[in-house]
């Protein structure tokens, strides 16, 4: 994906006015403190910003089960701060279907939708060993076992339950009760764990051990892999070795475009978050001036979230597999269009937009910001799917597996129960990675770099585009991730809401306009973000207050 032909004197500016700058100081701000201690420690240890990203993600993997984990797979945007400029990266360690997988793969024979979230059935194979490996081999300073020896130590001593997982086992448990591995390990008595009670996972910790002294061949082949096949197979899925055989990270080019004085840096396909992200900043732009926080200007983003999400729902998908015309909707000219349908006194119902179809998307995830001394950076957004994905751990490994083939559209002509919609762009096939709103997210100028994503299944793009605009309205980071959130997604045709997005007034004001709301029952999202002012030289941090996470800027500490 190449950048937008704006873009070049921008990028030109912004390698030199990057190169020499540092922040000599690190921050990182996770979902759970267990994982933002590790990666302070690998810091201090002499590590980088991407051993850093190893020993967190690897540490969500073990403390927040409902979120991520080693059975899953994510998205990791890397900023590399070196002599010759600044560079990104992107790596995909997105869930592949199994070889044995198909269009119809859950269709019964009359042709009917059976939604399979649970069991081994539901899975894709796991990207996220590999992409730790990847990261250690390529990006890394420190020997892989070291980085994942915060994970394995809080794997095998354990960590102690919070409210977050007692609420989202409540959401999962009659699942989780119907694999005994899984009941064993993360439920007491068949039963949510009392708050402070210790989980701990000594099979996940001896497989983190094996992937950190055999790299990819401690997890996709040899002992572990035989076993993750047998259980697999034992319960009814498809996997085969040459599944795990053939996975692969795959580096692509991130998106990048131009926005309000600012390079947005963001997630490509099998994403469709740096897209929508693209059509509708640029499309802001292109819309007559709103006060932020204004009537006009939540119903501006309102109609911009409902064009972007109807290109979600029609054209992304894996585009190693399926055509997307990529540059066209990144393009200021498509930004245009998009704008140019927006009428001001009026909400545009979305099937006037065009004919509806649908697919699910799970919606729990984790994500990390993080930023060493150097300026190297990294945003990952991470997920085994619905909470504690597929609901079934492969015995012998402590893998919890994803239930990430449910973001395929597994009925590409039909819908269900989540409402968002999809296409045939985003059927399933051999091997294919599912379209995800996953988003981590980077915003640069010469004067300062904001690192961004957040949880939240369809929600996620909305709520990066909300943050995003905070940080551009120069807002402290705090406020990036704790402003109450809104959400169109093009079907089902109403605004979710937090319960104080909006005024009575401006309720009833959008109202008039033809808006129709849905609160959203209680707030969502997990916005982690790190914000590096280059001017003075700060770095200052913040983790989203309806999470459990910890943000922290430290000097670090030298090593030997």
């Amino acid at each position: 994906m190449k950048a937008l032909a704006a873009l070049p004197l921008l990028a030109l500016l912004l390698g030199q006015a990057v190169q020499a700058a540092v922040p000599d100081q690190q921050a990182v701000a996770s979902a759970h403190p267990t994982a933002t201690e590790a990666g302070h420690l690998i810091l201090d240890q002499g590590g980088n910003a991407f051993d850093a990203a190893i020993a967190v993600a690897a540490t969500l993997a073990v403390v927040e089960p409902y979120g991520s984990g080693i059975g899953g797979g994510g998205f990791f945007l890397l900023r590399l701060n070196g002599e010759q400029g600044t560079d990104y990266r992107f790596l995909d360690a997105r869930e592949t279907a199994p070889q044995a997988a198909h269009r119809n793969l859950y269709l019964d024979d009359d042709n009917q939708l059976q939604r399979v979230i649970n069991g081994p059935l539901a899975a894709g194979i796991p990207g996220l060993p590999a992409a730790l490996v990847h990261l250690a081999q390529h990006y890394g300073q420190l020997p892989l076992q070291q980085s994942l020896a915060p994970a394995v130590a809080a794997a095998e001593e354990g960590f102690a339950v919070g409210e977050s997982y007692r609420t989202l086992v409540g959401f999962r448990l009659q699942a989780m009760q119907q694999d005994a591995e899984t009941a064993r390990i993360f439920l007491r008595d068949n039963q949510a764990p009392a708050a402070g009670e210790l989980i701990r996972q000594p099979e996940l910790a001896a497989t983190l051990r094996a992937i950190g002294e055999r790299g990819l061949d401690g997890f996709y082949r040899g002992p572990v892999a035989v076993r993750l096949i047998e259980g697999v197979r034992a319960a009814g899925g498809i996997w085969q070795q040459a599944d795990l055989d053939s996975y692969r990270v795959i580096e692509r080019e991130p998106v990048r475009f131009a926005s309000r004085g600012f390079e947005v840096i963001s997630a490509p396909l099998p994403s469709a978050g740096g897209i929508a992200l693209a059509g509708m900043l640029q499309g802001l732009e292109l819309l007559p001036p709103a006060k932020p926080g204004s009537t006009l200007r939540t119903h501006q983003l309102v109609e911009l979230m409902r064009r972007s999400y109807r290109d979600r729902a029609l054209l992304l998908g894996d585009s190693d597999f399926v055509e997307v015309p990529v540059a066209r909707l990144l393009s200021r000219d498509h930004a245009r269009q998009l704008a140019s349908s927006v009428d001001p006194q009026r909400a545009t119902p979305s099937l006037e937009l065009g004919e509806p179809q649908g697919f699910a998307e799970g919606t729990n995830t984790t994500h990390f910001s993080l930023i060493d001394r150097q300026g190297n950076a990294v945003a990952a957004t991470l997920s085994v799917n619905l909470p504690f994905g597929a609901a079934f751990t492969v015995p012998g490994t402590g893998v919890l597996l994803n239930n990430e083939m449910d973001d395929f559209a597994a009925d590409p002509d039909g819908k269900n129960s989540y409402g968002l919609a999809g296409s045939e762009a985003n059927a399933i096939a051999p091997g294919k990675r599912p379209l995800s709103s996953m988003t981590p997210t980077m915003l640069e100028n010469d004067e300062q770099l904001a690192i961004l994503g957040t949880p939240g299944g369809s929600r996620i793009i909305s709520m990066v585009l909300l943050g995003a605009l905070e940080a551009m309205e120069g807002q402290p980071v705090q406020r990036w991730v704790s402003r109450p959130r809104f959400h169109h997604q093009y079907l089902p045709d109403h605004i979710q809401i937090e319960d104080a997005a909006f005024s009575a007034d401006q309720r009833r004001e959008l109202e008039q306009l033809g808006h129709a709301f849905k609160p959203v029952g209680r707030d969502y999202g997990d916005m982690q973000a790190v914000h590096w002012d280059k001017r003075r030289g700060e770095l200052s941090a913040a983790s989203d207050p309806r999470g459990e996470g910890q943000a922290s800027v430290r000097r670090p500490v030298r090593p030997d």
